[in-house]
């Protein structure tokens, strides 16, 4: 039997002023961690995380995925890593706060991200060539970061994000992130559209393709099926612009590596048409090989493979 109208009501109310509440706490905390030093704020989010961590739901979640992703791993290995997990995942919180003040490491070794001067001369040079180019990137230590590498090196960009649900959370993310990404598409209906015009505006656009997606096309990660979202491949099929990987690394002091790929090769079908699902299998492969050099630095404790998929 349906609920009274007057008690529906009642109860959109609360959801609101729930909302509410939790959307001016989290912006009430981002300008609070704003005041504290980015490293020591770091440390201490880590060392909460790892201690409040294995209490979670989200804990048996990463063991399970650990275990199935290195079934050559120990229990205690798997262990270690996913407690690593937890503090990277602390300092990517503490860091999010601070991301418009991140700062290029200079030539005095002065900064919070460090580029290799081989990166440096394949940013310039892609720049050079003036084409639009599509960007993937992964869960890996602050996910944030590739975002935010054209604007630092003037190129003309975009970058898909997924909108946080209470409104005042979201407005506070986008203050961070407008500041520093370029132009933010929101994650709809309307996306590809968005993304497709940035592109022939020139600009780069980058996104985050290591999630899974309930109606994504097939793929085989760390040896399991499992689904992928296919925005990247498909836009880049209908445009014919390059694809690139970019990651980030967390460093031992609290800075950062960032590299890009040199262009991916699409596969392509018999009419020589980008292939979708052989393309997106492509990328996941490039983001499994990352992941498997600092499995600790990657978000294991969401719940990346479905039983729904096994028999893909």
């Amino acid at each position: 039997m349906p609920l009274p109208r007057s008690i529906r009501i009642f109860g959109a109310r609360l959801r609101k002023i729930g909302d509410a509440v939790a959307g001016a706490a989290a912006a009430g905390a981002l300008r609070l961690l704003r005041l504290i030093d980015r490293r020591k704020l770091s440390y201490v989010a880590a060392a909460t995380l790892r201690r409040i961590g294995p209490w979670l739901p989200e804990h048996r979640i990463g063991r399970a995925n650990l275990h199935a992703a290195f079934p050559e791993k120990s229990a205690a290995e798997i262990e270690k890593i996913l407690d690593g997990a937890w503090d990277n995942l602390g300092r990517f919180v503490a860091d999010f706060a601070h991301l418009d003040r991140l700062t290029l490491t200079d030539e005095s070794g002065v900064g919070d991200v460090d580029y290799s001067p081989a990166t440096i001369a394949a940013f310039q040079a892609l720049k050079a060539e003036g084409r639009p180019r599509l960007l993937f990137a992964a869960h890996l230590a602050n996910w944030e970061l590739p975002a935010l590498v054209p604007a630092r090196f003037g190129q003309a960009s975009a970058v898909l994000y997924r909108r946080p649900n209470v409104a005042a959370a979201a407005e506070a993310a986008l203050r961070i992130r407008g500041a520093t990404m370029g132009q933010l598409i929101a994650s709809g209906f309307d996306a590809p559209l968005k993304i497709v015009e940035a592109l022939r505006a020139g600009k780069w656009v980058g996104m985050l393709v290591d999630q899974y997606m309930h109606n994504g096309v097939p793929v085989i990660f760390f040896g399991r099926r499992t689904r992928a979202n296919p925005t990247i491949a498909r836009i880049a099929r209908q445009m014919e612009c390059p694809i690139h990987g970019v990651r980030a690394r967390r460093l031992a002091d609290g800075r950062y590596q960032i590299e890009i790929s040199e262009p991916i090769a699409p596969a392509r079908d018999a009419e020589g048409k980008i292939d979708v699902d052989a393309t997106m299998q492509v990328i996941m492969s490039m983001i499994e090989g990352w992941i498997r050099e600092t499995p600790e630095q990657w978000l294991w404790q969401h719940r990346r493979w479905r039983e729904r998929d096994a028999s893909l």
